[in-house]
């Protein structure tokens, strides 16, 4: 007990009486004890399948629910508006950054941010999701169909191409197929060839739609999509649309807050080593890019946070 102590009881005196039991009480308390026996019986049985259950709804929720910790950071440019994140081997990453005017695609060292490589696209676009199929970079731009094709040994090089979803967010591949986002709770696939679409599917979780979707990632058979103004990434199913589970990141932008950075915007951008099997965060003007390892999950968290947290209003395109 924090702050006291525990006192030590005066031992309870007790009587030495001779007890006297007929054999009809005897018997009476032998029937008691039956029935007292049959209960406690029954009362474990039920709390064994209590367990059960428990244990699987804590296995189930171990499945959907998502833990982290933070194994390396890394140098971020705080100036960077990050709209998509993809790694390209040997510690080096590949972003395409966001605002009208200073939009852009980059080359960036893992390990000291230092961005080695810039293409500054023009003025009227603004840059959104990245992603990176053999050679090719495509990037996609915000309140357009037009997106950009680089060519990843010299970004320099670059050309243009129109695609049919109603916006341009998010981008992804799973080496054959593109998957988009175009802020609502739709994910794309897209032809990398034609960039037609191929087919479609609404994102759900628990017969809500997730709107919002913004930068992806393919990871493991899964895309994994930042919720636009959350802190919340959901891992999707690319064959149905359902969400099989959250990672709730909140704490990494509170932390930088706390630290002195009150300017940062959301959470955005999500990064995948497939070789070494790494996972890399980081958000809108943030100083820093984290390396998270997926644990067993240690909070649960119930279907109203989930509902409250990640499940918002679909963006306004008016």
């Amino acid at each position: 007990m924090a702050g006291g102590s525990l006192k030590k009881k005066k031992p309870i005196k007790r009587q030495n009486l001779k007890p006297y039991v007929s054999m009809a009480s005897s018997r009476r308390k032998t029937n008691k004890y039956s029935i007292i026996s049959v209960v406690v019986f029954v009362s474990l049985v039920i709390c064994v399948i209590g367990l059960m259950g428990i244990s699987s709804i804590k296995w189930r929720n171990f499945q959907s629910r998502g833990s982290y910790e933070v194994v390396n950071v890394f140098p971020h440019d705080p100036s960077a508006f990050t709209q998509g994140l993809l790694y390209a081997g040997n510690n080096t990453l590949f972003e395409s950054t966001g605002l009208y005017g200073q939009s852009s695609v980059r080359k960036v060292a893992l390990q000291t941010g230092k961005v080695e490589a810039l293409q500054k696209i023009d003025g009227s676009y603004f840059g959104e999701g990245l992603t990176l199929l053999g050679e090719k970079l495509f990037q996609l731009t915000w309140k357009q169909n037009t997106g950009f094709m680089y060519n990843r040994n010299d970004i320099s090089k670059f050309e243009k191409f129109t695609h049919q979803m109603k916006d341009g967010w998010g981008l992804a591949t799973d080496g054959k197929v593109l998957f988009g986002s175009d802020g609502t709770s739709t994910l794309y696939r897209l032809d990398p060839q034609t960039f037609k679409v191929a087919s479609r599917q609404v994102v759900k979780y628990k017969g809500h739609q997730v709107h919002n979707l913004n930068e992806l990632e393919f990871i493991n058979g899964e895309v994994w999509a930042n919720v636009w103004q959350t802190d919340c990434i959901a891992r999707i199913s690319p064959k149905d649309g359902g969400v099989l589970g959250w990672f709730l990141l909140q704490k990494l932008r509170e932390e930088l807050i706390a630290a002195g950075y009150n300017g940062i915007d959301v959470l955005n951008g999500i990064a995948w080593d497939s070789e070494q099997k790494r996972i890399f965060v980081t958000g809108k003007l943030w100083p820093e890019l984290y390396e998270i390892k997926v644990l067993p999950v240690k909070k649960q968290y119930s279907d109203r946070v989930i509902e409250q947290l990640c499940l918002l209003e679909p963006f306004n395109f008016g």
